[in-house]
């Protein structure tokens, strides 16, 4: 078996799909530091299902997935697919190919594919077991695994081992085996108990079974004379019931003659309701299309006032505009003006320069030939003339100086004047500037305050509407609270009424004497006078249970009538409390526990009967918890726990569990008038709240119609617009300011330049004067000479002043035509400049125009649509004024039905009253025959017909005397009441309990039985485990002993050794290496390569033993030196005829030896990419180095 390729998508650093074809032996991995081939590695290990995020160097699992670059978004899934060619059948499967998958989403949902089909993790591991193949296989090396082989970290190379020898298997049998033994001796020791407390029981249940069948056969003789007594009462109760339920029949058809009229009405009712329910809806539709038109009119309002004030900007905008044309059309006169001035004068001073040119000629022409006839005399005034010339040459120079600076002075201060004008434009300019941007901050102030005003009112109206859905929300919830308790409220109060009216759980005398005319209608029960919070209701009725059906009557005389009716009618015997026997009672003292209440305490009843409670409950406390009082000193004194659990005195105690009608029958009456007030006071609260929730639903809607987020966005648009003309015109000024200061700085040198000329030209002055004597003085010596040359000296003097000034009034030409260049230049720029503000303001005319038109147009539309609005509202809020008056006009039909139903409900409620009676009196009768059958149902499961055809015959019926019957059934049960408890279930269970016992025992046995087999499975798993762990130990060791010295030399020695060979599954194994020339007393003495060999050769001896289909080195070859590589290299090309080798390296040795290799880098940053070389193509030649790059 062999591996075919690795394909990674989204795992760690490899975000694209990324194939690497394993088409060679041995197969190289190389990069740099940090491009990510380990996690080449680390996907091998994770596909192969490790669960580990350490071992996968990462904080936690989801950290697998691609966490994105700068460039790259972050993945959502991380998916590993690993294919292996099956063609030894090493695998347990028919493919030929298989291919496991792994895939984690960021969800954190995972999944497992074998073959492209999801399955479990399970699955994949049962199918690697054994193989050698696994996450944390010997065929996945890295370095640090090195020293943890070489350390047993963990009994790393148990573990090994034990891959190796296939002995994994037999491992997870014994562990799934000694749960199971686990979970069997936990069942045999739960039978044990069973069967130890069953035989304990069987004895006592012997006994209880002989007893229960005496009993039995008492039970059976007091049944056939119950039946023959309850056939005797049952004829007469028949009888009765006859009668009474023909009188109801003919009662109950005139009742449902009025029901049918009730029901004819209540339809017609409900038709008007229906009608004036629509006629409702339609009114709020009416309502609600005003509100909304209401809502559009004000939105039409404040988008015409917002046009109107773009309107007004707009006007402002063209006022400005034109004002700003005119301006820049008169300066541009003045400029073109000014230039063509200009180009007149340049034309002019042109000429004159070029006649200054001829005539200068001419004199340099003239002193030309002077010059020649006077060099011809001046021979023999050679000295005397060359001092002259000096003199007259460095005259001319300063004259020349002097004119020059001259010149540049008029220049300079025509620049001083232009720079002055034009600073005074600019200073205009920017005074025009600074008002507009006055007037555009003022604006933006005011546009600011606007939209934010705006948005406060818009932030309120939002959370104003929040507040109110909030409040809505909160009412919905506690009207719907209030709703459910009305609703459980309204139900306990009919069902109060219901026992109140029907007397339930009253004997028959008592709802006799409450319906009798003959006797005193005021007379109460003792349930009624008294009332007990509910906490104390149960304790309470518990214990005046059996006083609580006593009428509570003023005198004896009272009770005597109603014991003499109750004889009359043969309705059995009721007790009385009488008033006026507890006027003088006085409740002795009674010390009452720290932890206890008294209990008259507890009670609310009228002041003329507090005696008589105090007559029952003086001796009476109350305690909070229902722990037993540990002593009752006071043998008078009886303990209620609260909770109704308990009734304790000092020498008895009663009490077990609280049922479920329990604290029902007490304050019965008073409950009824508490719960009266309790739902009046709800459903004030709920029409209170639903009230509130009708205005804040109307005040919800007209807050969502007052939205305005149209005048927002205007008011913001119009906003960005004054602050994008307030950034261009500071801008425009900060221009201006820089010029000015430019300017400024450019006056300042023109006047120091001006001034620095000034003072030359008073050196220069100085200068003439004394060269003006020297001259002189050369004169009046060459005067003295030859008057010929004189004369000839006298016209070179007078040709050389000429051409002096001649030249002098040529080069002042020449500045003056320079310095009306430089005014022409400038006032051609500042025709451009205004020609561009010309243009720019005719755009914002022209633009302002159109937007004037523009919004006359939409103020137009929008007058002309309020218009029409302002009549449709009008006409339908006349509309919605004639369904109002149609709405409360069929509200009156709606009354007046209503009037009717309920005159004919009184006439109902009275024909009820007299049904209601009959019924009483019919479910008396009935409740009697229903108690006597309930009594057989419950005694001897028999039905009344049942009793009287299998009890009596006619003719025997005759013969009985139903009294003397009555006596002999009631002697029979006092025998039965008397007999004693027993178990009536006693014989049934010592039969069931017998035979459990008896299957107990079985199940016993057959547990006993498994628990053998488990400890025989486990033995002969243990056995056969380690008699393969041992074989292949021994094989391992001779194999580990051949590799080392094969790495090393054949002198150094080397062992495997078992530290417990009684328990080699168990044992941890030695490894003894000992290079030539030394002696470790522990392998950690070894040095790093040495490490790396020792381990490498217990690896390859685990190999020859048990070859794994793959094997990756993750940096092993790190510490090792060149000698010792070639050593590792050798040993890997000889094991990789048998499997196939995957080395991560980055040694240059490593990788001239592989067949194929990966190259692995950053395409970008943060995402890992692969390239190939098949070195089995390159020739072998190739140098070393340009196959490692």
């Amino acid at each position: 078996m062999r591996l075919q390729s690795l394909e990674i998508k989204g795992f760690k650093s490899f975000a694209d799909h990324t194939v690497i074809n394993f088409d060679a032996d041995v197969i190289g991995i190389v990069g740099p530091n940090g491009s990510g081939k380990s996690n080449v590695v680390d996907a091998i290990r994770w596909v192969l299902g490790e669960q580990s995020s350490k071992e996968l160097r990462l904080d936690q699992m989801s950290s697998v997935i691609f966490n994105g670059t700068k460039k790259r978004k972050q993945g959502t899934v991380a998916q590993v697919t690993l294919t292996f060619s099956n063609t030894k059948n090493l695998l347990p499967t028919e493919y030929q190919t298989v291919s496991i998958s792994r895939l984690l989403y960021r969800s954190g949902d995972s999944e497992y594919r074998l073959n492209g089909v999801t399955c479990r993790l399970k699955d994949i591991t049962n199918l690697f077991m054994d193989t050698g193949i696994g996450s944390n296989s010997y065929a996945i090396i890295a370095l640090n695994m090195v020293d943890d082989i070489l350390s047993d970290k963990d009994n790393a190379r148990r573990k090994m081992f034990e891959q190796a020898a296939g002995i994994s298997k037999y491992k997870v049998r014994k562990k799934e085996t000694l749960s199971k033994l686990k979970s069997t001796t936990e069942d045999l020791e739960r039978v044990e108990d069973l069967l130890f407390e069953i035989n304990n029981n069987l004895k006592s249940l012997e006994q209880q079974a002989r007893r229960a069948k005496r009993f039995f056969d008492l039970k059976e003789k007091y049944k056939d004379l119950s039946l023959k007594l309850a056939a005797l009462k049952s004829d007469g109760l028949k009888a009765t019931f006859k009668d009474l339920k023909s009188q109801l029949e003919r009662e109950e058809d005139a009742y449902r003659q009025l029901e049918v009229e009730q029901h004819q009405l209540e339809a017609q009712l409900e038709a008007l309701r229906k009608a004036n329910l629509d006629q409702e809806k339609a009114l709020s539709a009416k309502q609600r299309e005003v509100n909304e038109l209401a809502g559009q009119i004000r939105d039409k309002e404040s988008e015409r006032k917002v046009l109107e004030q773009r309107m007004l900007f707009a006007e402002q905008n063209k006022q400005k505009a034109t004002e700003q044309i005119g301006f820049t059309e008169q300066r541009i006169h003045s400029l073109e003006a000014e230039i063509a001035e200009y180009r007149e004068t340049l034309a002019e001073e042109k000429r004159q320069e070029l006649e200054l040119e001829d005539a200068l000629v001419a004199a340099e022409k003239h002193l030309s030939q002077i010059r020649e006839s006077h060099s011809q005399l001046k021979a023999g005034l050679d000295e005397v003339m060359q001092e002259q010339q000096k003199a007259e040459r460095r005259l001319f120079e300063l004259e020349k100086d002097k004119a020059v600076n001259n010149n540049q002075i008029d220049s300079l201060k025509n620049d001083l004047q232009r720079l002055a004008e034009e600073e005074k434009n600019r200073i205009a300019e920017g005074e025009n500037l600074n008002v507009r941007i006055a007037e555009l901050e003022k604006r933006e102030k005011e546009e600011k305050a606007a939209v934010s005003a705006l948005e406060i009112a818009e932030e309120k109206r939002q959370e104003e509407v929040a507040r109110v859905e909030a409040e809505i929300e909160e009412l919905n919830k506690k009207v719907q609270a209030i709703h459910r308790e009305l609703d459980a409220k309204r139900n306990e109060y009919k069902l109060t009424k219901s026992m109140v009216e029907s007397l339930e759980g009253f004997p028959e005398s008592i709802r006799f004497l409450s319906s009798a005319k003959e006797w005193n209608k005021g007379a109460q029960l003792l349930s009624d006078i008294i009332y007990v919070e509910a906490d104390y209701r149960v304790a309470i009725e518990n214990y005046l249970e059996p006083y609580l059906n006593y009428y509570v009557v003023k005198d004896l005389d009272e009770a005597q009538a109603a014991i003499g009716l109750l004889n009359k009618a043969q309705k059995g015997k009721a007790n009385f409390f009488i008033l006026d026997a507890f006027k003088d009672f006085q409740p002795p003292a009674t010390l009452t526990p720290s932890e206890a209440k008294p209990a008259v305490d507890l009670i609310q009843c009228d002041p003329a009967h507090r005696n008589l409670i105090n007559f029952l409950l003086h001796h009476v406390v109350v305690t909070e918890t229902d722990e037993l009082a540990k002593e009752i000193s006071d043998e008078k004194l009886t303990v209620l726990a609260k909770s109704g659990r308990y009734i304790q005195r000092k020498y008895t105690i009663s009490g077990g569990s609280v049922g479920l009608f329990e604290g029902k029958k007490i304050g019965r009456k008073k409950n009824l008038e508490v719960l009266e007030k309790t739902i009046q006071r709800s459903q004030q609260e709920e029409d209170k709240l639903s009230s509130r929730l009708h205005q804040l639903r109307d005040q919800l809607s007209q807050l969502k119609m007052a939205k305005d987020a149209g005048s927002i966005q205007q008011a913001q648009a119009r906003l960005n617009q004054t602050i994008q003309e307030i950034a261009t015109l500071r801008a425009k000024r900060e221009s201006f300011e820089n010029y000015l200061a430019e300017n400024s700085f450019r006056r300042k040198e023109i006047e120091e330049r001006i001034e620095q000329l000034s003072a030359k030209n008073k050196e220069i002055e100085s200068a003439l004067g004394s060269m003006s004597k020297e001259v002189e003085k050369a004169r009046e010596q060459i005067s003295n000479t030859d008057g010929s040359f004189r004369k000839v000296a006298e016209e070179l003097s007078q040709a050389s002043a000429a051409y002096n000034e001649k030249n002098i009034a040529f080069i002042r030409q020449q500045n003056k035509v320079s310095s009306i260049q430089r005014e022409l230049s400038f006032r051609e720029k500042n025709l451009d400049e205004a020609r561009a503000t010309l243009a720019n303001a005719q755009r914002l005319l022209q633009q302002s125009t159109d937007e004037i038109a523009s919004l006359n147009d939409q103020i137009e539309q929008l007058q002309k649509d309020l218009l029409e609005m302002y009549d449709l509202r009008k006409s339908k809020e006349g509309s919605l004024s004639e369904a109002e008056q149609e709405f409360f006009k069929a509200r009156g039909g709606v009354n007046e039905i209503e009037d009717k139903l309920r005159q004919s409900n009184k006439k109902s409620h009275d024909l009820q009253i007299l049904i209601n009676r009959l019924k009483d009196k019919l479910n008396d009768t009935r409740f009697q025959l229903s108690s006597l059958a309930e009594r057989l149902r419950i005694e001897f499961n028999m039905s009344i017909n049942d009793a009287e055809n299998l009890s009596i015959s006619e003719e025997e019926k005759a013969t009985l005397d139903e009294t003397e019957l009555q006596m002999k059934v009631e002697r029979m049960k006092n025998r039965l009441d008397n007999y004693g408890e027993i178990n009536p279930m006693a014989v049934e269970a010592y039969d069931e309990m017998k035979a459990r016992y008896e299957t107990i025992t079985e199940q016993r046995e057959d547990i006993l039985k498994a628990k053998d087999d488990l400890l025989e499975t486990i033995k002969e798993i243990e056995d056969t485990a380690t008699k393969q762990f041992l074989d292949a130990f021994g094989k391992v060791r001779l194999y580990f002993i051949d590799v080392f010295r094969s790495l090393f030399t054949k002198e150094d020695a080397a062992d495997l050794i078992l530290e417990n060979a009684e328990d080699p599954l168990e044992s941890k194994i030695e490894i003894v290496a000992k290079p030539k020339g030394k002696r470790p007393q522990t392998i950690s003495q070894l040095s790093g390569g040495e490490k790396t060999l020792t381990a490498t050769a217990l690896l390859f001896a685990l190999y020859l033993l048990k070859p794994a289909p793959f094997c990756i080195f993750d940096e092993v070859d790190a510490p090792l030196d060149d000698a010792n590589i070639e050593k590792f290299n050798h040993i890997i090309k000889d094991f990789s005829k048998d499997s196939q080798f995957i080395i991560v390296t980055h040694n240059k040795q490593t990788m001239a030896a592989v067949d194929t290799i990966y190259g692995v880098f950053m395409q970008e940053q943060g995402v890992s990419a692969v390239t190939q070389v098949d070195f089995r193509e390159l020739s072998h030649d190739l140098n070393l180095e340009t196959v490692a790059g």
